[in-house]
């Protein structure tokens, strides 16, 4: 008897963690499009390969704890059609967090957590056919002159769509999105942010920036103007990495962007993602965490979404 109330008691406990996973993916009452968030965290993930620190040890230990590469996915759930902004390292994960629905993948630069994951569309792996990749100029002229990258477009796997700076792509009746120029260490490739628009709101996606005062736009009033806000939070302030140059790895520290948006109203749009394996906030029990929160801002979570 006491063998059968365990046995009954695992198998409710399956369910119920099934039935949950599932709604975290993808929330199925939803028929306005809307975007999802597959991963926060900066391109190496969190856990760091090499790392030893405190900041990495519980989370080898706790696989429940590994945060995916920074990445969002578009979503309509009325056509069934999803696109996702960079493939990372994790894509094959956050592709099955799309239910493996996809219609096309938009790329925001050449450092290795952004476009790595395309390799899975390979032979080796997926042997897709002709999937559409958004690339800017530069960007297009590396995937197509350099292995292993140049092999998926001879092998017809991917079909690379050049796009252009604030030049608006349709992506359906309901959607579309707008690469922007931003400013980064651009060896490769170029480096762009993305407008999404959908039919009631915006979002604006900024993984990696160098600082907001070297844009030639206005921050504030690019986040005034659109409902939500995924911005650049790799690190949280210059004291994180101890004995490294910070300036060879410029990108605006989470207070000083706490500081820098102090006087706008719709703080509460502002998610910081794309945070380094050493940021103290991807930890929710943390200080940084909670003082982000005090000042009326967000840290992008996993699997959360935003209803455009």
């Amino acid at each position: 008897m006491k063998n059968y109330h365990i046995v009954l008691f695992l198998l409710i406990f399956s369910i119920f963690f099934a039935v949950n996973l599932n709604e975290s993916f993808t929330n199925r009452s939803f028929t306005n499009p809307y975007v999802i968030v597959l991963g926060i965290a900066q391109d190496g993930g969190a856990p760091h390969a090499g790392c030893t620190k405190e900041c990495c040890e519980e989370k080898w230990d706790n696989p429940t704890q590994h945060a995916r590469v920074s990445s969002i996915g578009i979503v309509d759930p009325v056509t069934k059609e999803s696109w996702i902004i960079d493939a990372t390292p994790d894509f094959a994960l956050q592709l099955t967090a799309l239910d493996n629905q996809l219609s096309g993948i938009f790329l925001t630069h050449a450092h290795i957590g952004h476009y790595t994951g395309l390799m899975h569309l390979g032979r080796e792996v997926m042997g897709a056919k002709e999937i559409p990749v958004y690339a800017m100029p530069r960007m297009k002229t590396f995937l197509e002159s350099n292995g292993p990258w140049n092999q998926l477009v001879a092998l017809n796997n991917i079909s690379i769509n050049e796009i252009n700076d604030n030049v608006k792509i349709t992506l359906n009746e309901r959607l579309s999105i707008t690469p922007f120029l931003v400013p980064h260490r651009d060896e490769y490739s170029e480096t762009v942010g993305y407008k999404v628009e959908g039919p009631n709101k915006s979002l604006v996606f900024i993984p990696d920036i160098d600082k907001w005062q070297k844009w030639d736009q206005d921050i504030k009033e690019v986040v005034s103007n659109n409902t939500y806000s995924l911005l650049d939070g790799t690190f949280y302030d210059i004291d994180e990495l101890p004995g490294r140059d910070m300036s060879e790895i410029p990108h605006p520290f989470i207070v000083e962007s706490i500081d820098f948006f102090s006087d706008i109203v719709n703080k509460s749009g502002v998610h910081f993602i794309h945070l380094n394996h050493s940021n103290p906030a991807l930890d929710s029990n943390s200080n940084a965490f909670d003082n982000i929160k005090k000042n009326g801002f967000h840290i992008a979570q996993r699997d959360q979404l935003f209803d455009l």
